[in-house]
Order: C-alpha cells, then sequence, then structure tokens
C-alpha cells in the first residue's frame, strides 16, 4: 500500500507499506530513486503488523519495485500504474 504526505515545498513523502508476513523475510523498496539499490530502503516491522518504510520524493513520475529475500520481485497493486519494467507513482 502507497499512502502520499505533502512537505514543505515541493517534497511529497511516500510510505511503501506491507502485510508483516507476506512475504516472508527482509523486503526492500528499490526504483530510481534510490538507484536500484537493494538494502537502501528496508521495510522495518511495525506494532500495527505492516512492515513500511518512507522515502522523500521529488515531483515526477518514479518507478519501483519491491525485492525480497531470495531475489523474489514483485510489484504493488496500489500503484499508479504498473507495465511489465514494475510499478510507477507520480508525486
Amino acid at each position: 500500500m502507497l499512502r502520499r504526505s505533502r512537505l514543505f515545498g515541493r517534497k511529497t513523502r511516500v510510505t511503501f507499506s506491507l502485510p508483516h508476513d507476506l512475504p516472508d523475510g527482509v523486503v526492500s523498496v528499490v526504483g530510481d530513486f534510490n538507484g536500484w539499490e537493494p538494502g537502501r530502503h528496508e521495510l522495518v516491522r511495525r506494532r500495527n503488523g505492516t512492515r513500511s518504510v518512507s522515502v522523500t520524493l521529488s515531483p515526477g513520475v518514479h518507478r519501483f519495485r519491491y525485492l525480497a529475500t531470495g531475489g523474489v520481485w514483485f510489484d504493488d497493486d496500489t500503484a499508479d500504474r504498473t507495465d511489465e519494467h514494475g510499478c510507477l507513482i507520480e508525486v
């Protein structure tokens, strides 16, 4: 699930959130905003039963995917659009 929060100026905080147990193991959000670097934005377990991480993004369209333990790539069905290259979010 994606949640957007406007910040000062033109920045937007985007929170990427998943259930705590699906998929199993460590999950990172990787995209054009972090050089597609796994582990840089790792989702953290929360008390409410989810895992999440927040990233501050500049205006525009950004591409991302999730990467789980074992090299498992997957998409977010709440993204603005999804294509054969992954997810797109517009901020």
